[in-house]
Order: C-alpha cells, then structure tokens, then sequence
C-alpha cells in the first residue's frame, strides 16, 4: 500500500512538470542549409536579465552539441518571446443536495475548488532565415513555474525547456507516396 502511495504521488509530481511543446515548420526548407545561428537583434525575451541568460546558455549549449555553431554572420536568427499567465485548478469537489416528494424534486449542488491556481510561462521559439528574413520554424512550450524558485531551479527548468523544444530540430519530413 505505502509503495502505490508513492508511486501515485511521483506520477503527480511528475505530471505537474512537464513540459509541453507545439512545433510547426515550414515543410518546403533544407534544414542542412542552416549550420550558423545568432540571435534576433531587437530579441526582447519578456524574462528578466539573469533569466534570459540562463536560456542563451541552455539553447547555446544545446545547439553545440548538435554542430550548430553561434556566428556574427548566421544562416538563421533565433528569437524567443515570453510570456506568464495564470490558469484557474480545474481540480474541485461537488457537493449536492437533494430530495424529492410525490411528483416534486429537488437539488442544489456546488462546485469546492481544491487548491490554487497555476501560474505557466509560454515561450515562443522562432527560426528566422536570416537573408529571407523568413519563419522557417517554430515552437511554443507551455510549462508551470514559480516566480519564487531559486536560482538553480529556474536554470534547470530553462534547459529542460530548451532541451524539449530542441528534441524536434530539425523536424524529420516525411516524404508522401507518389501517385
């Protein structure tokens, strides 16, 4: 019993966590055509100062490893625009009251929110071809976060957030059948 408790508390740990990610790309591009990046000159991320240093380190970091190397004169720019809102616990508890006499009935019922609400950062990740000044691809990322984590914590975050937006570049184009 206790180890069900456990893992049911690690499955709700794990899920309130995760990272989700929508990508869309052009499908008519050569991806082997990008090998240089920079960032978008008038980049204004939405994160503070520290914040959006974490996440260069974590997308320079990451697009080394994958042989995409940072240049003054790149093939594609790389801009990220972010964004917090708040969305309401869809978690309540229903209490109703009922009764009925005869051919009459009755009922009341109400809705008891259990905890609060979420607070989730979106961050949109353009590609941007750099001589056609052209979105080549995209990816938004949804994720929960708290303002009030530590350093570490949000750092670890940003790199789990661009290692998940980077999983998919470049996009695998599969090709449709001929007629």
């Amino acid at each position: 019993m206790r180890n069900i408790m456990i893992l049911l508390v690690l499955v709700s740990v794990i899920s309130c966590s995760t990272v989700r990610v929508n990508y869309d790309f052009d499908k008519t591009v050569d991806f082997t055509n990008y090998s240089t990046y920079n960032y978008y000159p008038e980049i204004q991320t939405g994160l503070s100062d520290l914040d959006s240093r974490r996440l260069y380190n974590a997308i320079d970091s990451t697009m080394q490893r994958r042989g995409i190397l940072l240049s003054e004169e790149p093939d594609f720019y790389v801009n990220v625009q972010s964004k917090s809102f708040v969305t309401p616990n869809n978690s309540t508890v229903g209490v109703g009251i009922g009764g009925t006499s005869g051919n009459v009935g009755g009922g009341v019922s109400i809705g008891v929110p259990l905890g609060g609400s979420n607070l989730e950062r979106e961050l949109i990740f353009d590609l941007v071809d750099s001589q056609k000044d052209a979105l080549f691809w995209q990816a938004i990322s949804l994720s929960n976060f708290s303002e009030n984590s530590s350093p570490n914590t949000r750092e670890k975050k940003l790199y789990e957030i661009v290692a998940k937006v980077f999983s998919k570049y470049p996009p695998v184009i599969k090709k449709g059948k001929k007629k």
